[in-house]
């Protein structure tokens, strides 16, 4: 069983960092979307995370990235790299700067930028590369409706008793890869709609605590660093979530365990991923179901659109924000 430090004591966060974080993401989002449709994933990531990197350096806070964007040292935004200025409270970070870079590259849909803030030893910590088997659905449902122990038809059965609905009513997002292909066919079988993505798992995870969006469960594998970051946007959202790390060889297993993790049977739920008061904040790059995308026009203006949350007070904001580089540094 991995390793658990002392709950953490309710230091609250200064509100105003999560309107600090959405800068932070606005600046990874524009940066990316400079490079939308180019087909060079690569140029895209590293802009992306370049601009994160410094919006992140100018917050008044003593932060450590907990899962990044990799884990090798020379890699800028890697996990364990310190980060802010060096005063005010000490926090975590998990982070993408760009989620979906190949889609991004391809002009898709669904690709964000994303950071999360919580209180020091709040954040699991999962190694790069890992996968998670996930379920994840909005608010409102009782604590044991879902159960990643059960099948996709039980699971399914449950939120459309609990919500009143017919299966056929209830719509499901899953990432479009082989190994889900056993999946997308059962929930066919039962009627379920199914919407696939392309990639972006925290987005989809994201969509089913939105119930504008029309999702009502995310299913299937994907990253455990991904998990841990959309457990954190639904701690804020009310909505729940199931995951079990799924190493893959003898190295992903050691390097969980050097990570504090023993058990790879263990379900984990919201708050064995994320413990403390968290700050949350996405800007999405091209449009998804979660927040439209980067819009770049003539005059060197663009617009923004972002999703800011607290756990603690349950805020939702979606903030339109319209950029003038030419004032501006942003997306430079």
């Amino acid at each position: 069983m991995p390793t658990r430090n002392p709950a953490p004591t309710p230091a609250i966060l200064d509100r105003n960092l999560a309107l600090e974080c959405a800068r932070v993401t606005e600046a990874s989002a524009l940066a990316a979307a400079r490079l939308m449709g180019r087909g060079d994933e690569k140029a895209a990531d590293e802009a992306a995370g370049a601009a994160m990197r410094d919006a992140l350096n100018t917050l008044l806070m003593n932060g450590v990235v907990v899962n990044g964007e990799g884990d090798d040292d020379e890699q800028p935004l890697h996990s364990g790299e310190r980060i802010g200025k060096g005063e005010g409270p000490r926090v975590d970070i998990v982070l993408a700067a760009l989620e979906g870079r190949t889609i991004c590259a391809k002009g898709g849909h669904n690709a964000l930028s994303v950071v999360a803030l919580t209180e020091e030893g709040s954040f699991l910590r999962v190694p790069n590369g890992v996968y998670m088997h996930k379920i994840a659905a909005g608010p409102g449902l009782a604590p044991d409706v879902i159960d990643l122990d059960l099948s996709a038809e039980d699971n399914l059965a449950r939120i459309a008793a609990a919500r009143c609905v017919a299966i056929t009513d209830l719509t499901v997002c899953v990432l479009d890869r082989p190994r889900h292909q056993d999946l997308i066919g059962r929930l066919y079988d039962i009627g379920a709609r199914v919407v696939l993505i392309d990639d972006g798992d925290i987005s989809g995870a994201l969509a089913a605590g939105l119930p504008e969006t029309g999702i009502d469960l995310y299913m299937g594998m994907g990253g455990a660093a991904q998990g841990v970051l959309a457990a954190a946007g639904l701690k804020c959202l009310g909505g729940q979530m199931q995951c079990r790390l799924m190493p893959r060889n003898d190295d992903q297993r050691a390097r969980c365990r050097a990570a504090g993790i023993e058990d790879f049977a263990r379900k984990y739920d919201i708050d064995d991923m994320v413990r403390g008061e968290v700050m949350f904040a996405a800007t999405g790059v091209t449009d998804g179901h979660v927040v439209d995308g980067v819009r770049l026009f003539p005059g060197e203006r663009g617009i923004s659109h972002s999703l800011v949350m607290r756990s603690t007070t349950g805020t939702i904001r979606y903030l339109t924000v319209h950029h003038d580089f030419k004032r501006s540094r942003l997306a430079l």
